[in-house]
């Protein structure tokens, strides 16, 4: 008998709002974070990351993905924006290449454990307004489906 993996019986109003506060919370941080060393914006920048993450998976499994599916992505925020624009998600180009760029530059992987490869990241304003546009998209079409 396998074990039941964390999140795999949450419904999609679960998911969309655990991405909420991942976002009010990054917000909040960038609101008291230390200006200067780029160090300084990781934390803010990780919550970011996860809340995106977070969304795109809401949104693909409104749009009937398996949920082990995206869980086998593991922290691919690439291929699930490909699979959620795929899935008609409607996304700015600069918006759908910066989501692109996150995997291809492993902005995931430098936030948790690379503080040394901060140089490497895309500016953090650009990953509020990736965070931004995806939670207004997404979060009006995931709103939807999940009240039908």
């Amino acid at each position: 008998m396998d074990a039941v993996y964390p999140g795999e019986s949450a419904s999609v109003h679960d998911i969309l709002e655990l991405a909420w506060h991942y976002r009010t919370a990054a917000i909040l941080l960038g609101e008291r974070s230390p200006r200067g060393k780029p160090i300084s914006h990781i934390p803010r920048r990780f919550l970011a990351l996860h809340s995106i993450e977070l969304y795109l998976n809401a949104f693909l499994l409104a749009k009937g993905h398996d949920p082990k599916t995206i869980r086998g992505l593991q922290h691919d925020i690439g291929e699930r924006s490909r699979m959620a624009i795929d899935a008609g998600l409607n996304l700015r180009k600069r918006t759908a290449e910066h989501l692109e760029t996150l995997t291809s530059k492993r902005e995931y992987l430098v936030t948790r454990y690379g503080p040394e490869m901060t140089a490497t990241l895309s500016q953090v304003n650009r990953v509020t307004a990736t965070l931004e546009e995806l939670s207004q998209k997404a979060g009006k079409i995931v709103d939807g489906a999940a009240s039908q």
